[in-house]
């Protein structure tokens, strides 16, 4: 169950700071490695910015491709997040044909704008293509997109909106987004609550 989100609410899946999961794909290879560091850069259109370390597999992929695919995963893929996190998908090559994800066992689905592929289970996706800055990409390991796309889980976010409250608490639970503090400790978020008209 996705809902499609329009670009002008795209920067709301991730105004509130989670913990991302980021996808790339070039010349028959793909990735997947966990970020900590990103958040919505402007409305319109919608644009991000996300920190991606020179030495990540992802990011030579990123760079071939001029795309990614930001996933915003949810409390029950914590551990997914630490184990895609901690491993390399350099490293993991010539082990596996697919390397992470088969090494994971992690479903995807095809994007509908770029080819990264987008992870089964995450609360949110994005699609992004690069904004060239040579310089800032260089010196800061830190990029620009466009959302080209973007599309949400509708069991806590719609209307533009999220909400992890409902009928089925428990389950809704698991699905709350996650942000990682530091050494491995993540909070996931809390109870929204709304200020004024």
């Amino acid at each position: 169950m996705k809902n499609l989100v329009t670009p002008n609410n795209a920067y709301r899946l991730l105004n509130h700071g989670p913990t991302v999961l980021v996808t790339s794909a070039h010349g028959g290879q793909r990735n997947i490695m966990a970020a900590a560091w990103n958040m919505p850069l402007d409305f319109d259109p919608p644009k991000i910015a996300i920190v991606i370390d020179k030495n990540t597999y992802t990011r030579e992929l990123m760079g071939a491709s001029g795309t990614f695919a930001i996933n915003v995963p949810c409390r029950a893929q914590a551990e997914l997040v630490v184990q895609v996190g901690s491993s390399s998908g350099r490293e993991l090559l010539g082990k596996s044909p697919d390397n992470k994800f088969e090494a994971f066992n992690l479903p995807t689905f095809a994007a509908s704008k770029i080819n990264a592929p987008l992870l089964q289970g995450c609360v949110a996706w994005l699609e992004c293509k690069i904004i060239p800055e040579p310089h800032i990409q260089d010196t800061y390991d830190l990029f620009l997109a466009e959302v080209v796309a973007a599309q949400a889980d509708e069991r806590v976010f719609s209307d533009g909106r999220w909400h992890f409250e409902g009928r089925d608490q428990e389950n809704l639970d698991k699905l709350r987004t996650i942000h990682h503090v530091a050494g491995g400790a993540f909070m996931s978020i809390g109870d929204a609550f709304k200020i004024g008209a």
